[in-house]
């Protein structure tokens, strides 16, 4: 009894469990305001998109408008309940920082007004994407949930789905 209750200590304190802190990361809404990352949103919860890579770019606008009926405008059965700010972040990172400016102006003409303020361009570095948030993909979406403290705790990858977004609902539920 007692070497099971050293290893459930044990298995609670270990470090692979600690909740990883969100990098801070600035950007730019197509209105022009500037947006830090995670300190802009004070609310229980954050919902972060982020992509990084071409092939991402149109997975990740396949998030915008569930997540904007369900976090945003706050459609379905418990959407009241959610205290999350909702981010999408298309990043810039090398040689493709120079599409920043003409992407920027692009989404100011054709965005519709529901998601404006939800959009945050960002410059970033790769190393830092794949080192502090294990973006190794370029080609995938990545989709985080931060805590009030701008802790991870729940993380997902890839194409919208709805068993994606209700796991994300499981998270903002507790």
């Amino acid at each position: 009894m007692r070497s099971l209750l050293l290893l459930l200590a044990l298995l609670a304190f270990t470090p692979g469990r600690a909740q990883t802190a969100f990098p801070r990361i600035e950007g730019l809404t197509a209105k022009g305001q500037t947006v830090v990352l995670p300190e802009a949103a004070p609310r229980k919860y954050t919902l972060i998109g982020m992509a990084y890579g071409q092939k991402a770019q149109p997975l990740l606008e396949d998030w915008y408008e569930p997540a904007y009926l369900r976090f945003v405008a706050k459609h379905g059965l418990f959407a009241g309940l959610y205290d999350v700010r909702v981010y999408f972040v298309p990043l810039f990172v090398g040689v493709n920082q120079a599409a920043y400016e003409p992407s920027l102006a692009k989404f100011r003409r054709s965005a519709a007004p529901e998601v404006v303020d939800l959009v945050v361009f960002a410059k970033a570095e790769v190393e830092l994407l794949q080192a502090e948030l294990d973006m190794t993909d370029k080609s995938l979406p990545y989709i985080f949930v931060l805590d009030e403290q701008g802790r991870i705790v729940h993380r997902t990858q890839g194409a919208f789905s709805e068993e994606k977004l209700e796991a994300i609902e499981e998270v903002l539920m507790q």
